[in-house]
């Protein structure tokens, strides 16, 4: 087994972006479980299915095939062998990927190949339920947060940037629906393992919160 980091938390609160930056600094491979449920979420989508009709879900994702790949470091992520990294950082895929991991056929169908890829390799990977369900024996487990309002203002920030229209107040409402459902759905809710240590990031730059997990990551290696 390698050396696993699991980090989970909230939407918004930084996790992809800062997985990214301390798994390059530790050498470690980083895998994005957030594109991979956006990738399925993106093939239901394209198939029109109903997610709450059991049958024609899982007939559905039977015909689903999620793969990843890393050109020059980063990952890739493929549905049905079309890369659609590109495609599924959509307002209206974000929308839907909560409801569509929270069922736990979609949640099953990914963690055997998440668990391989753990198995095999020094891995950081972030998500809802890594250190609680998928890792559950990751030598190290981090639960990063922040304020709903410091996650809205980052999202309205990061919108703007790319010339999108939205608003702060339906941002934070809709961050605020997102926890909640996240957080008491019945299959793999969104918590704090009890051996995670607490991150939390509304004051924190994401120099300083990379720079606290790699510290905690080595001490841990040398352990």
């Amino acid at each position: 087994m390698g050396f696993n980091i699991a980090i989970d938390g909230p939407a918004g609160a930084g996790k992809s972006t800062i997985a990214k930056r301390a798994a390059k600094e530790l050498s470690f491979i980083y895998v994005d479980t957030g594109a991979m449920y956006r990738t399925i979420t993106l093939g239901l989508m394209r198939r029109g299915v109903d997610i709450e009709d059991v049958q024609a879900l899982e007939r559905s994702l039977a015909d689903i095939e999620v793969t990843i790949d890393y050109r020059d470091g980063a990952q890739q992520v493929y549905l049905n062998g079309e890369n659609v990294s590109g495609l599924i950082r959509t307002e209206e895929v974000s929308a839907r990927t909560s409801a569509c991991a929270a069922k736990p056929q979609v949640r099953a169908k990914l963690t055997d190949l998440q668990r391989e890829l753990a198995g095999r390799q020094n891995v950081l990977m972030d998500g809802r339920d890594i250190g609680t369900a998928i890792l559950p024996d990751a030598q190290l487990k981090i639960y990063l947060t922040a304020s709903v309002q410091t996650r809205a203002q980052r999202r309205y920030k990061e919108l703007v940037e790319r010339g999108e229209s939205c608003s702060l107040e339906e941002i934070a409402k809709d961050i605020e629906e997102r926890d909640y459902r996240d957080m008491h759905r019945e299959t793999a809710p969104l918590m704090q393992a009890e051996d995670a240590v607490l991150v939390d990031s509304s004051d924190m730059t994401i120099e300083e919160v990379t720079a606290r997990i790699v510290e905690l990551a080595r001490e841990r290696l040398q352990a």
